[in-house]
C-alpha cells in the first residue's frame, strides 16, 4: 500500500488522502453497477505530468530561447505555468476529428500558438504612448502575457466541446478541478471521452477554468504599473473586442493560431489525403464581419450600394460582394490558409448556424430593397445581433420585409426593362417576321427624329464607365511584406474607388492612382511612414525621376501626393480603359 501511494501521490495529492481512497469501497460493493465503455473505445491512459511534458520537451526548450531568460528565471515565470496548463488539459485532443485531434492535441495546440505568439513579440512595439523607460519595464509583462493568451486560447474546449469519465462512469468536473488531479482523487488508469455534439463556440468559458493554469499573483504581477496589459489577455482568450484601443496582443495570438492549425492540418492532408474544410475559420470570419460593419463605409446598413440590408425579415449581405471585403480584411492580417473562395466562406458559415438557408435548402437568397433598387443576391444571417451588438446608435430596420417575391402581374416588360448600351442595339420588331420585305432606306424627318429622341429613353451620358466600374470594382492587390498598418490604410483609400465620389485627392492617372498625402493623415496614418513602406515594397509609379512624391492641380492648389503602380489595383487598366472611352465622346444610344 505504501509503494502504491508513493505512485499516486506524484499526481500530487497528499498522502493521507490518496490512502483513505485506495481502501474504499467499490462501486460494486455499494451497490452501483460498474460503468462499462465501449469495447471499441480503449480510453486514454492516465500518465504522469513529467511523461507528459516529456514528450514535447524540445518545444519547452524552444520557448525558453524565445523567452530570452536564463533557465532559473524561466523555471520560475513560465514553466510553473506550462505544468498547470499540462495538469489541466493533460491528454485530450483539441477536436474529435479536425486539426490535432490525436492524444495531446490540445496540449500541443497550446504550446505551439503559445510559442509563436511570443515569437511575434519581438517585432511589436507595446505601449506605444508610453516613455522609453515605461516601455522597458512592461515589455517583459507583456510577453509574458502574450505567451500566456496563446497557451490558453483553446482552453474554453475543456468546459464546451468534450466530456471525461472513469470506467466506473464518473464524470470529471473542469469547473472544479484539473483532469490530473481528478484522475489522481479517483484513481483512474485511464478515461474515456465524450465529444458533445452540436457546441456552441463561447470562448470566454475559459476565463472560469483560468485560475486553473495562471494563479492570482502572476495577475497581479502583470496587472502592476499598468491597467491594459490583464485586460487585454484576457480579451484575448474570451474572444472579445477591446475598445477603443488596438490589441496587439491579440493579433498576434490570431496569427499564430492560423498558422498552427494550418499547418496541422496540411500535415494531416499529406498523411492521410485531403483534410477537411477550414471549420476553424468561423471565429475570424464572424470577427472580420463585426470589424467591416463598424469601419468600413460600404457596410453600412441600408445605403446606397451598401454590402448590408437590414429589413423586417432580418439582415442580409450581398454575395460575393462581401466576400470579396472578408478576404482583403482577412488578407491584411496576415493569417496563414484563409479562405481563398466565396463558397468556401458560405459553406463554413452555413455550418456554424452564421447563415441560414433558405426553407428549400438553398443557400442564397434574394431581395428587393425599397426604391424599386433590382433584386439582389444575399445570403440571410442567422440573427443580426451577430453584427449589430455594441453598435451605438443601433441601426434601424426597414418596416417592410425584404426577402419578397415579386409579383408576376407587377413584373416590367422585358424590352422596357432593357438596359441602355452604347454597343448594344435593342431588335427591331421587323426581325419577328422575317418574310416580311424590309422598307427602303429613308432618311427620317427632323421632326421624326425629334420625337424619336423624345420618345427614347434618356441614356446618362457616364453609363457605360459606371456600368463598367461596378462590375469590375477596385481591389489593392499588396505584396506580404508590406506594412500591415499602411496595407489597411492604403486598401481603404482604394476601394473608395468603389463608391461615386472617391475623394478631390484620389484620381486615376494612365501610370496608376494618384493619392494626395493628405488622404493618408485622414485616416491617422503618418504620410511619410506611407511613403517609405510603399517605397521598400516597390509599389510607387515614378513618372518624374527618382522623386517619391508628385505634384498635381486640385481645384486650382498644387497638391503633393504619390503615385500607386497599376499593376497594384485589381480591375485598374480595364477601369482605366473605360474612363478613356467615356472621354473620347458621348457614348451613342
Amino acid at each position: 500500500m505504501r509503494s502504491f501511494s508513493h505512485l499516486l501521490g506524484r499526481f500530487g495529492l497528499p498522502r493521507a488522502t490518496i490512502a483513505a481512497d485506495a481502501v474504499a469501497p467499490s462501486a460494486q460493493a455499494c451497490g452501483r453497477p460498474a460503468y462499462i465503455p465501449p469495447a471499441t473505445d480503449p480510453g486514454i491512459a492516465a500518465r504522469l505530468i513529467d511523461d507528459v511534458l516529456g514528450e514535447h520537451q524540445n518545444l519547452i526548450d524552444r520557448i525558453k530561447v524565445c523567452y530570452g531568460v536564463d533557465r532559473p528565471t524561466f523555471a520560475k515565470e513560465l514553466l510553473p505555468l506550462i505544468r498547470r496548463y499540462a495538469e489541466c488539459v493533460h491528454l485530450l485532443p483539441a477536436t474529435p476529428d479536425h486539426y490535432f485531434h490525436a492524444p495531446g492535441g490540445l496540449l500541443r495546440l497550446g504550446l505551439e500558438v503559445g510559442f509563436f505568439s511570443l515569437q511575434g513579440t519581438d517585432g511589436h512595439i507595446f505601449s506605444g504612448r508610453a516613455t522609453i523607460s515605461t516601455r522597458r519595464h512592461l515589455e517583459p509583462r507583456w510577453r509574458q502575457a502574450t505567451f500566456l493568451a496563446g497557451l490558453c486560447s483553446e482552453l474554453h474546449r475543456t468546459l464546451s466541446h468534450v466530456s471525461a469519465t472513469n470506467d466506473q462512469g464518473e464524470a470529471w468536473q473542469p469547473y472544479l478541478l484539473p483532469l490530473s488531479s481528478w484522475l489522481a482523487r479517483h484513481h483512474a488508469e485511464r478515461y474515456h471521452l465524450k465529444w458533445l455534439p452540436h457546441a456552441p463556440e463561447c470562448r470566454a468559458q475559459g476565463l472560469f477554468i483560468l485560475p486553473h493554469v495562471v494563479p492570482n499573483a502572476v495577475l497581479q504581477h502583470l496587472a502592476n504599473g499598468n491597467t491594459v496589459i490583464v485586460p487585454h489577455m484576457l480579451a484575448s482568450i474570451a474572444g472579445m473586442p477591446v475598445y477603443p484601443e488596438h490589441n496587439i496582443l491579440d493579433d498576434l495570438v490570431r496569427r499564430a493560431a492560423a498558422l498552427v492549425i494550418d499547418r496541422d492540418l496540411r500535415a494531416s492532408g499529406e498523411r492521410n489525403g485531403q483534410p477537411q474544410a477550414g471549420a476553424h475559420w468561423e471565429r475570424h470570419l464572424v470577427d472580420a464581419l463585426r470589424q467591416l460593419v463598424r469601419t468600413h463605409p460600404a457596410w453600412r446598413p441600408n445605403t446606397d450600394k451598401s454590402r448590408l440590408w437590414y429589413g423586417r425579415d432580418g439582415a442580409f449581405l450581398v454575395w460575393p460582394n462581401a466576400a470579396a471585403d472578408l478576404r482583403a480584411l482577412l488578407a491584411s492580417k496576415e493569417l496563414a490558409g484563409i479562405p481563398k473562395e466565396s463558397d468556401t466562406m458560405q459553406d463554413i458559415l452555413l455550418a456554424a448556424g452564421v447563415f441560414v438557408p433558405q426553407p428549400d435548402g438553398q443557400a442564397r437568397w434574394q431581395i428587393h430593397p425599397p426604391g424599386g433598387k433590382p433584386g439582389l443576391d444575399v445570403v440571410k444571417l442567422s440573427a443580426p445581433a451577430l453584427l449589430f451588438a455594441g453598435l451605438d446608435p443601433a441601426p434601424e430596420p426597414f418596416a417592410v420585409a425584404l426577402a419578397r417575391a415579386t409579383p408576376a402581374a407587377s413584373a416590367p416588360d422585358p424590352a422596357a426593362a432593357q438596359p441602355c448600351h452604347a454597343t448594344e442595339q435593342l431588335p427591331l420588331p421587323m426581325d419577328a417576321a422575317p418574310n416580311v420585305p424590309a422598307p427602303a432606306a429613308t432618311s427620317p424627318a427632323p421632326e421624326e427624329n425629334a420625337a424619336a429622341s423624345a420618345a427614347s429613353p434618356a441614356c446618362p451620358p457616364d453609363g457605360p464607365v459606371q456600368l463598367a466600374l461596378e462590375i469590375l470594382g477596385f481591389r489593392l492587390d499588396a505584396p506580404m511584406r508590406l506594412n500591415p498598418v499602411v496595407r489597411d490604410a492604403l486598401a481603404r483609400i482604394v476601394d473608395t474607388m468603389n463608391r461615386d465620389e472617391p475623394g478631390a485627392g484620389i484620381r486615376m492617372e494612365e501610370a496608376g492612382l494618384f493619392i494626395a498625402l493628405a488622404e493618408f493623415t485622414r485616416r491617422q496614418l503618418e504620410p511619410s511612414l506611407a511613403l517609405r513602406a510603399l517605397t521598400d515594397a516597390g509599389m510607387l509609379a515614378q513618372p518624374d525621376g527618382n522623386a517619391a512624391t508628385v505634384a498635381r492641380h486640385i481645384d486650382g492648389e498644387p497638391t503633393r501626393g504619390l503615385l500607386l503602380a497599376s499593376r497594384f489595383i485589381t480591375g485598374f487598366n480595364a477601369g482605366h480603359a473605360a474612363l478613356t472611352v467615356n472621354n473620347s465622346g458621348p457614348p451613342a444610344c
